[in-house]
């Protein structure tokens, strides 16, 4: 702002200059004597002793007005509101009627300024708009991203109108909602999880310190009876297997879903869906230097989430950037079932078919992931939102080319 306002007060500067300088050249045009039509009317006056005056020699006139003969008209000729000299001509009284150099510069100021000063308005009109409209509720949005990297998720962003920041206000605000719902969540799940270890940490001790007592007491000898020992035997079995049932609890709540993945289920055109990815991708990959092809396709309305599945194109694409040679990337359509099936295939793939089937699963990372960083989740994600679309994913290698397929339902 501060700088936006240094700008503002040049231009302020900038214009009062203008106005001046511009006011100075044109009354420094006028003359030292302030009576310049003296020369025409000297020029004037030998043209008529020569008697060679005519109309367009007036016309050239920049003063001189009119001239006006004493026979022709005795009795205005001493009247009349403009400025004028006599001359005496060959006997005969002439009135050369004039402007004066003053009037002249003086109309001459007056239209300069007037036109400077409405461009001087629209230029400061213009400046303001700019201030209030685009540079102020843009400098009340600059702490916000560095707000919420802190976390500071609870102060809501204003709402406005703004038609140039109004839709990313919303957004911004949209996503600090995300973001504290987000946190809420993880709070929560941080919580259950913590009850739920402890709950079962507390109940495994029980079966687990019955165990090292038999334990302990067979070791010693204390039970020489055969059917005693076996009795013991068995109750450190039972103890096992509740012990085996918490762990088996402890492993099913560690392997449900985590991730809250919300879907809006509704329709879109395919078109509209390529032309999402297509419109980023095409100029990303080419800066990258790779190959992007988007294969003909016929438009028809499909079932799922727009926004959802923008999101699922571009893991893949972003996986066959990461892990493909970096040569060719393809978008292949096709249809089945009444189903549109759309393929992501890239070139160099290093993933042998032993892995294939694993590459979906949470956490999971292919051999070819070797110092590449990610966290095994992309095609998992995938995988979740295209079962909650009520479609499918699935990949293949062909011929050295990675396929990643998506099955969405047609309407």
């Amino acid at each position: 702002m501060r700088s936006f306002n240094k700008i503002f007060l040049i231009i302020t500067l900038l214009i009062a200059a203008i106005f001046t300088s511009a006011n100075f050249l044109i009354f420094s045009f006028d003359d030292i004597d302030g009576r310049p039509y003296r020369v025409e009317i000297n020029r004037l006056t030998k043209l008529i002793e020569k008697d060679s005056f005519s109309a367009d020699d007036l016309s050239d006139c920049k003063y001189i007005t009119d001239i006006v003969k004493y026979s022709d008209s005795p009795d205005s000729f001493y009247g009349g509101s403009s400025d004028y000299t006599i001359r005496v001509i060959n006997d005969e009284l002439y009135r050369f009627n004039y402007t004066s150099s003053a009037d002249i510069t003086r109309n001459t100021a007056i239209i300069a300024n007037i036109t400077l000063g409405i461009m001087s308005v629209v230029t400061i009109v213009i400046m303001l708009y700019i201030r209030v409209k685009i540079i102020a509720p843009f400098e009340r949005l600059t702490n916000i991203p560095y707000e919420l990297s802190k976390g500071n998720l609870t102060a809501p962003v204003k709402e406005t109108k703004n038609r140039f920041f109004g839709k990313f206000i919303w957004g911004v605000d949209l996503l600090r909602e995300n973001m504290e719902e987000q946190k809420k969540r993880e709070f929560e799940l941080q919580k259950e999880k913590k009850i739920l270890m402890l709950t079962l940490s507390h109940d495994v001790k029980t079966p687990l310190s019955a165990i090292k007592l038999c334990s302990k007491a067979l070791s010693k000898g204390l039970y020489s009876d055969k059917k005693k020992q076996l009795e013991v035997a068995e109750s450190i079995n039972r103890k096992a297997d509740e012990i085996e049932e918490y762990v088996s609890q402890i492993i099913k709540a560690s392997s449900e879903d985590f991730l809250q993945l919300e879907v809006n289920d509704s329709e879109f055109y395919l078109s509209e869906l390529v032309r999402n990815i297509s419109l980023y991708y095409r100029e990303k990959l080419k800066l990258m230097h790779i190959s992007f092809e988007v294969s003909d396709y016929g438009d028809c309305l499909i079932k799922g989430d727009i926004e959802r599945s923008v999101e699922v194109l571009q893991n893949i694409i972003e996986n066959a950037v990461k892990y493909g040679d970096g040569k060719h990337i393809e978008i292949l359509f096709s249809e089945e079932d009444n189903c549109q099936l759309i393929t992501v295939r890239n070139s160099g793939n290093t993933l042998p078919d032993t892995e294939i089937l694993h590459i979906f699963e949470s956490f999971h990372r292919g051999s070819n992931a070797d110092e590449k960083s990610g966290s095994g989740l992309g095609l998992y994600i995938c995988r979740q939102l295209m079962m909650k679309m009520n479609g499918d994913i699935f990949a293949k290698t062909q011929n050295g080319f990675m396929n990643v397929t998506c099955v969405f339902q047609k309407t």
